[in-house]
């Protein structure tokens, strides 16, 4: 009895033993196609980040280089503006002169425009030392002659002046009520602040050509 039950325990043992190596093989299978899945998942994933940052970093040149593009044309219209216009030869003081005195006085038929720079602190009637002093530095612009016309004023640099009412010919003391000194404070007082315009720029050019200073 003994003899049979031998046998047959080995066989016994020997077929569990198959069968343990059968379910192991099977579940080393199944533990590599996930090991394999997640490797390609992975895989695709960074082919998907990778074609992403391709992706933006085309977005971001193309961004730069039309940046670059529209810049670029902006430089070369505001430099062919400059070079077209028939002011670029001349300096901003004279165009200046030449449209406050094309405003102001208006008489473009002048021989000469003689250009007058006085000082802060200066009177403003030479004639006088009761006379007061302007406050800022101011530009006398005249012709030849008083009947010319003549404009005193100072620039306030966005495109408006501050003109002083200054006769052509200035009183005696004896012609005027009160002192000289309130006859000229007066004039101090009542400064005309003009915005001036542009003009055309032929005939800005035309009196630019008779400024004298």
């Amino acid at each position: 009895m003994k003899k049979l039950l031998i046998p047959f325990f080995i066989l016994s043992l020997s077929i569990l033993l198959m069968a343990c190596s059968e379910e192991a093989k099977t579940d080393g299978q199944h533990a590599d196609n996930e090991d394999s899945k997640e490797t390609e998942e992975e895989v695709l994933q960074s082919d998907s980040g990778d074609e992403s940052v391709s992706a933006d970093s085309s977005e971001d040149t193309k961004l730069a280089e039309s940046d670059t593009e529209s810049s670029s044309e902006n430089g070369d219209s505001q430099s062919k503006s400059q070079e077209e216009s028939p002011l670029s030869h001349y300096s901003a003081k004279e165009i200046e002169y030449a449209r406050v005195w094309l405003q102001v006085i208006g008489n473009k038929e002048e021989a000469k425009i003689n250009i007058q720079h006085i000082s802060a602190g200066e009177a403003l009637n030479p004639y006088d030392e009761d006379s007061a002093v302007y406050p800022e530095n101011v530009i006398m612009l005249g012709g030849d002659i008083m009947a010319d016309g003549t404009v005193t004023y100072n620039g306030n640099g966005d495109g408006t002046i501050n003109i002083y009412n200054i006769p052509s010919h200035w009183p005696s003391a004896q012609q005027i009520e009160g002192s000289m000194r309130d006859y000229t404070d007066k004039i101090i007082s009542n400064t005309e602040k003009v915005y001036i315009n542009p003009g055309n720029d032929e005939e800005v050019i035309e009196l630019i050509k008779k400024l004298n200073s």
